[in-house]
């Protein structure tokens, strides 16, 4: 039976209520310098602002080495009454030294197979998919290098793989390199960051290729962009493709968190959610925060 893993075990889909399908709890990286998302009281109360919008599941994109504090993610589930999904996975080279890589060069997909099967580290959370990257408008030997061990993992586990869009591009090369040459069904491809990059062609070219496309924001950094996440949300839909979208927050930094002046979390439900119920309507909109996540996220674990 398809279940979605969480850092408490395995969740059927139904049960999942509303979901920020792309967000991050912890976070620390060198490409971000002080704005490190590290204090659980902060998490916790960021999940609390979220579940009182009616939020029932987070979706953090963390990856390893990135400071996911797994260890502390089964009570911050519990305390607050949010699923909580956690993702193995590589980042950019950019956010690790080189020993870090050199330690996985040889190893990267039993690494995520690991993760996704017997738990992150000694913390026991196991994680429910594995998060790469690529780069801006090109896939360089380290995207690469990820992308196989991802394919690798998720033939071995059936975990979907989630992309982080440098900027929203290079949607279709990391479709030609997972779904062609490595062989990952579409549906199990989770596309990040399409908002910033508000190309309607590219993103039905994408669609039509049955993967699943995740819009997230806001942020200060990208907000040329976010405001149109609507219109270019309203095409897909009216194109027959409202059954491929997710939504996210993407809180990455101290900053952007509600409980710290930023919208945070909760900006999702609060603001976004009746954004998008006025040009697309609350059925679907209901459809995209609940039904595609469970759908998307579920998996018939090996």
């Amino acid at each position: 039976m398809s279940a979605v893993r969480t850092v408490l075990g395995d969740v059927a889909p139904g049960r999942l209520g509303v979901v920020d399908a792309h967000d991050h709890l912890f976070l620390s990286t060198p490409r971000l310098p002080g704005q490190e998302l590290h204090s659980v009281p902060a998490a916790r109360a960021e999940l609390a602002a979220f579940r009182e919008q009616g939020g029932g599941t987070v979706v953090q994109w963390t990856p390893y080495g990135l400071g996911r504090r797994a260890a502390d993610l089964p009570p911050l589930s519990r305390e607050t009454g949010v699923h909580l999904v956690a993702a193995t996975g590589l980042h950019q080279a950019a956010h690790y030294d080189d020993g870090t890589l050199a330690r996985l060069r040889g190893g990267l997909a039993a690494v995520f197979v690991a993760e996704l099967t017997e738990g992150i580290g000694t913390s026991g959370v196991r994680a429910g998919l594995i998060k790469v990257a690529g780069g801006f408008h090109t896939l360089d030997a380290h995207a690469r290098w990820t992308m196989s061990a991802a394919a690798e993992a998720h033939h071995a586990t059936g975990a979907p793989v989630a992309v982080h869009l440098e900027l929203g591009t290079a949607a279709l090369d990391v479709l030609d390199l997972l779904c062609g040459e490595l062989a990952v069904a579409p549906h199990r491809v989770i596309l990040g960051h399409l908002n910033r990059f508000p190309d309607a062609v590219l993103h039905r070219q994408a669609a039509e290729s049955g993967c699943y496309l995740a819009f997230d924001g806001p942020s200060p950094a990208h907000h040329a962009t976010d405001w149109r996440m609507p219109d270019v949300v309203r095409a897909l839909a009216d194109a027959g493709h409202g059954d491929r979208l997710l939504l996210g927050g993407d809180t990455t930094t101290a900053g952007a968190r509600s409980v710290n002046g930023g919208p945070g979390m909760p900006y999702l439900l609060r603001r976004v959610r009746p954004r998008l119920e006025a040009a697309l309507g609350r059925d679907l909109v209901r459809r995209v925060l609940t039904e595609n996540p469970g759908r998307a996220f579920a998996v018939d674990w090996r």
